[in-house]
């Protein structure tokens, strides 16, 4: 058998060869596989709804696309999300949500935490290898993976970290529509390993949304899928309270009840649900229930519908019109948002191109181009408006 010495060590053509499949192919297979899309382009949409999605700041409460080994500068054909498609899209904000652990065999009933999937993506994908046991450091890896998309764009990525940020892109958009922006957040607390000083290293990196828990429990609380499904912990307590004082996003997707509530009964900030369903339109423990839609809305908040089945108990733009119009009927249209779950392992009804299509949808069902504006984006922009830190740019690339 041919061999060759690296490194001091005689490795064979069939070793290098596997090694070679393992950091080149498995990754592209696992994004392809996994980040389908159930309606495939070209997407069409009629002329009435082309001109208004035209005129719209659209908005996205979650995405996972730094997660892929993916060039989000160039227009891939894999997965739900790049520069290109969400500028095609006419995506104004879109929040890149950064996982750093999933367990295997997750499920939305009961999944444990101890193990791991993320690490054999780390490794193959050839992360620093800080980030192959430290969860900190994988999200701390995919801000500034984003920061490099950004400083590569050649403007047409803005990142945003203070509402000075976000007005002066929405000034800049207004002249130049061929632009987006993103904000960063994070998929559980459990990135913060324990420390709630981790919540001002995250904030420092740019970071303006924390998602409290995951599949599974953590140190802040319980997850909805978790074991015990507990509420806050002491830790949990700790960091919505340092949250709250830096102008950070409090979000309860995938969170248990409990710690629903003990959120809602502790800030005094508006909270939002970046992806989810409702359970009166697709009754599952992924879903919210109609009382906590309505202490969601009374703090100001948003919920942002998931397109994908579970959130929908559907494969179609209606079933995701259905859950936004529940919404709408329960605590009106001021708190009702978009959640795609795009890049999230789950097969997505279209990529981040094809949001005239939802546009569309809407106009259909009658919403008005006032509700639809509102629903597509305006909402999120005035949570945003609401917590995020006042003060000059971050180096957001503006």
């Amino acid at each position: 058998m041919s061999k060759k010495l690296i490194g001091g060590s005689v490795i064979s053509l069939t070793a290098m060869a596997g090694l070679g499949y393992v950091f080149t192919v498995l990754p592209i297979r696992a994004d392809a596989k996994r980040n389908t899309r159930l309606i495939e382009p070209p997407y069409k949409t009629a002329p009435a709804a082309q001109r208004l999605h035209r005129d719209l700041v659209v908005a996205d409460l979650h995405a996972d696309a730094l997660l892929w080994d993916r060039d989000l500068t160039k227009r891939s054909e894999r997965g739900h999300v790049d520069i290109p498609r969400l500028i095609a899209g006419n995506v104004a904000v879109q929040a890149f949500t950064v996982v750093t652990k999933v367990p295997k065999g997750r499920n939305i009933e009961r999944t444990e935490g101890s193990s791991d999937e993320i690490t054999k993506l780390a490794i193959a994908q050839l992360w620093p290898m800080p980030t192959w046991w430290s969860l900190k450091q994988r999200a701390l890896y995919q801000a500034k993976k984003l920061e490099r998309f950004a400083e590569r764009s050649g403007g047409r990525l803005v990142i945003i970290r203070t509402t000075d940020d976000l007005q002066r892109y929405l000034d800049r958009r207004s002249r130049e529509p061929d632009i987006t922006a993103g904000f960063l957040g994070i998929e559980g607390a459990h990135a913060l390993e324990g420390d709630v000083r981790n919540v001002d290293v995250m904030f420092n990196a740019g970071f303006r949304m924390i998602g409290l828990v995951h599949y599974f429990d953590n140190e802040a609380g319980g997850s909805a899928h978790g074991i015990e499904r507990g509420g806050l912990t002491d830790l949990g307590r700790q960091i919505v309270q340092r949250m709250d004082e830096l102008g950070m996003v409090v979000d309860l997707a995938h969170a248990s009840p409990a710690m629903i509530d003990d959120v809602l009964d502790l800030t005094t900030r508006p909270v939002v649900v970046s992806h989810s369903g409702v359970r009166s339109t697709c009754d599952n423990q992924r879903n919210l229930e109609d009382r906590h839609i309505d202490r969601i809305a009374e703090s100001g908040g948003i919920v942002g519908i998931g397109f994908w089945t579970t959130a929908l108990c559907g494969d179609d733009l209606h079933s995701l019109v259905r859950a936004i119009r529940h919404v709408v009927g329960r605590v009106g249209v001021d708190h009702v948002a978009l959640g795609s779950d795009f890049d999230g392992a789950v097969p997505s009804l279209f990529d981040a191109s094809a949001l005239a299509m939802i546009t569309e949808a809407l106009l259909e069902e009658g919403f008005s181009p006032v509700e639809i504006r509102q629903i597509m984006g305006e909402n999120v922009v005035r949570v945003l408006m609401n917590i995020l830190p006042a003060g000059s740019d971050y180096g957001g690339h503006v």
